[in-house]
Parts: C-alpha cells; sequence; structure tokens
C-alpha cells in the first residue's frame, strides 16, 4: 500500500464523513456506470462506503467496488457483498472483465495518477466505459473554492498559465505530460477536501485516457446534475477546463 492510501487504511472518520453523502453528490456519477447492456458488470474503484454500488445492485445491476480503507469496506458490505478491501494499486480482477469503471473523487488521492488510470482502463472490456470524477484543481474562475491552490488571483493565474503550457506539451511532447503533486494537508479532527496530493483537472484526464487508448466522450466541469440548458452553455465552449470539477466518460475502443 502506498503511503498516502495508508492514511485512509483505517480511518474511521473518513468512513463516517462517507456515510453522510447527500445522494445528489453521485448521482450523476451513478447513472454514468449504469451499463447500456443486460448482463453487463460494473467496477467502482475507491467505492467508500458503498451508496453507488448499493444503488447499481438495488436495480439489478452486478456491480462490485473496491476501497484501500477497512472502515469504508466494512459499511460497503452493508450494501453488496461484492464490495473488497484491496491494496492501492493493482486490482483485483483480469483483464477486459467489466463493462464499466469508474472512480469518483479518488484520482486526486493516489500515489500513482497515471499507473491508476491505466489500471481502470486494463479492466474495461472492449467497448466498455470508463467514467473518472475528480476536482479541478487548476481552477481560473470561480468563488467557491474549497483547496488553497484555487484560492486568490494569484493562484487563478498560475493556473491559467499551467493550463496553457500544458495544452503545449500534449501538442509538442505528450510523453512528458505528467499530474502535478501538491501537499496535503490533512488536519485534526479529520476535514475533506485538504487531503489531495495529485491536482485533477479535465483536461489532463481526457487526455492520459487518449494516451491509454481510449475515447473521451465527454470532458465536464460539472460532476452532478444541474439545469439542463446552464449544464450546456458551462461546457460550451474550453472554459469548462478552468471551472467548476472534472467529470470525464471515455470509452475503449473495440
Amino acid at each position: 500500500m502506498a503511503q498516502h492510501d495508508s492514511f485512509y487504511q483505517n480511518n474511521e472518520a473518513y468512513a463516517e464523513f462517507l456515510t453522510g453523502w447527500d445522494p445528489a453528490f453521485y448521482g450523476k456519477y451513478t447513472d454514468a456506470l449504469r451499463p447500456q447492456r443486460a448482463g453487463g458488470r460494473v467496477l467502482d474503484v475507491g467505492c467508500g462506503v458503498g451508496q453507488v454500488v448499493g444503488a447499481l445492485t438495488r436495480d439489478g445491476v452486478e456491480a462490485y467496488g473496491v476501497d484501500v480503507s477497512a472502515p469504508n469496506i466494512a459499511r460497503a458490505r452493508e450494501f453488496c457483498d461484492r464490495c473488497q478491501l484491496y491494496e492501492g494499486k493493482r486490482l483485483p480482477f483480469p483483464e477486459k472483465h467489466f463493462t464499466c469503471v469508474g472512480a469518483l473523487n479518488v484520482l486526486e488521492h493516489v500515489d500513482e495518477a497515471e499507473a491508476f488510470l491505466a489500471e481502470l482502463v486494463r479492466v474495461t472490456e472492449p467497448g466498455g466505459k470508463v467514467v473518472v470524477s475528480s476536482p479541478n484543481f487548476l481552477r481560473v474562475f470561480g468563488t467557491r473554492d474549497y483547496h488553497y491552490r484555487m484560492r486568490g488571483i494569484g493562484n487563478k493565474w498560475r493556473n491559467l498559465l499551467r493550463l496553457l503550457a500544458k495544452r503545449r506539451q500534449m501538442r509538442e511532447a505528450p510523453e512528458q505530460v505528467r499530474f502535478e503533486r501538491v501537499a496535503p494537508v490533512v488536519k485534526t479532527p479529520f476535514e475533506p477536501d485538504d487531503d489531495a496530493i495529485i491536482m485533477t483537472n479535465a483536461l489532463e484526464m481526457g487526455f492520459q485516457l487518449q494516451r491509454l487508448g481510449c475515447v473521451v466522450e465527454k470532458d465536464l466541469c460539472t460532476d452532478r446534475y444541474v439545469f439542463p440548458p446552464l449544464d450546456w452553455l458551462l461546457n460550451l465552449t474550453p472554459l469548462r477546463y478552468g471551472i467548476l470539477c472534472a467529470f470525464v466518460v471515455a470509452r475503449r475502443p473495440v
């Protein structure tokens, strides 16, 4: 288990926090994971206390979950016995095993982000979906900024420069593109959000999935359901990479 993963391994406070999640927070992600054909298997990586797996299971979907946290899995198994503990690196499933694979607010917490995405793709069947939702730490616009790297004019200016630089790097030296790291802020008593170590953003998430052979179908700044015309407007232009969140849906080619 990686060093940062060990922070969650026996963290009862984190499990308690996840138990209080509003279903609206994970509703869009849950629906994106639903297989379009009967009999499709679904995997939620970093399943937390099992709300997504439980919702899909109640709808008749064969859903599985894995997490690095023993307290999380203990609670998740109350929803579904197909949730299991894993060591945070290699998923305990064969290649091309699932119709849909996803990770909700997990990528920003993993030590090897690029390898984590590769694992999601590895266990997805040809034609299957990969869904990744995370905060956008490279925000350029906005006021409700819950992480210190999002706050203030100085950080927002630096984020704009980083996004523009990453676009150039994607064109000129794609093999060098890597997620940036940030020092976690771990508070006592436990509080969420500042404990991230990866500067996730939709631009890079989509790019890395494309490098792994996937076709990106959606790269959105809205990670939950909003009024449809507003959703369309928010995601109409490349400005979506500088606001709100990062919600990416990709498909592994047949």
